[in-house]
């Protein structure tokens, strides 16, 4: 057995790789001697000493933001994030972020990558997302993701009359032009599929549910504006609103004052990462989305009469 396989199967709440990182940086011994080739094979019943240190990662200040908690116990912690609330620290965020939230409910989580965050939502995507408390929950929500057993599935508003689902197949990648977008790149972009179906129709728009099988930055976003399908609300990836012609006064009100893309993450389904248990959860769509629906609900049953 290599040497960094032969770690982790005794450190199991360590990634390979934070092991690969220890052994090249010389603080694994075997026998009592220095060894930095994550590959060298053991023979058995060698004595083995990590010499690593967990250290503080925090990189952002604690701040009292409220969350909505969806679940918590002793490993994880499943929330459901607002709008207008971006995940984590950047240049042009430095503070009010979900992370910032995490380390002041939860201090402990400065000695956790990241403070536990395995997965993002767009700072105008509401919805569920998983944290994890301790680096074992972490270890294994991210081989999860990796392995593409964690389910998640998302509710959205798109343009234009959709008659059937689908899965979209294309890879994404960083958009030539615009340093912050994605788009589909078929020479340099990651693998990507999104699958939908439609769930209800309105005079010129589609509300759908959409699951993920890859996690791309802005994947749903990218993938249906590629089908020329844009969610409500996108102007990154769909340009100007549309407004419908003779439409409710109140439903133009409501689309000019929607200010993000229509897309909910409405469900979220694992294995709990130390007893193995599948666990879900549903949330039910924000007030902003609700009152949206129900307008193009209206709209499209006057304009039927």
């Amino acid at each position: 057995m290599r040497l960094d396989a032969g770690i982790a199967s005794v450190l199991e709440e360590y990634s390979r790789t934070k092991i690969k990182d220890w052994i090249l940086a010389g603080h694994v011994k075997l026998d009592h001697e220095v060894v930095t080739d994550p590959a060298h094979l053991l023979t058995g019943y060698e004595f083995c000493e990590v010499e690593a240190q967990i250290q503080v990662v925090l990189t952002s200040v604690p701040e009292n933001i409220p969350l909505d908690i969806v679940y918590e116990d002793e490993e994880i912690l499943v929330i459901n994030k607002p709008k207008d609330l971006v995940v984590h620290p950047g240049a042009g965020n430095p503070r009010g972020t979900l992370m910032n939230a995490l380390l002041y409910h939860y201090p402990e989580l400065n000695k956790i990558p990241r403070a536990g965050i395995v997965h993002r939502l767009d700072k105008d995507t509401t919805g569920l997302m998983v944290v994890a408390k301790t680096l074992g929950a972490q270890t294994s929500l991210v081989e999860q993701l990796q392995s593409k057993t964690v389910t998640r599935e998302y509710e959205a508003v798109a343009y234009g009359l959709m008659t059937r689902g689908g899965t979209i197949r294309e890879p994404i990648g960083r958009h030539p032009t615009k340093r912050t977008a994605m788009a589909v790149d078929h020479k340099n972009g990651k693998p990507a599929v999104t699958l939908f179906r439609v769930m209800e129709t309105y005079r010129n728009y589609t509300r759908i549910r959409l699951r993920l099988e890859t996690g791309r930055t802005h994947q749903i976003r990218v993938h249906m504006s590629h089908i020329s399908h844009p969610l409500l609300g996108d102007i990154t990836y769909g340009g100007q609103i549309r407004l419908p012609k003779n439409a409710l006064p109140e439903l133009v009100t409501c689309m000019r004052e929607f200010k993000r893309q229509a897309l909910h993450a409405v469900k979220l389904s694992l294995e709990h990462p130390t007893t193995g248990e599948t666990m879900t959860w549903e949330v039910p769509l924000p007030e902003d989305m609700e009152q949206l629906i129900s307008l193009l609900q209206q709209d499209r049953d006057q304009g039927s009469k």
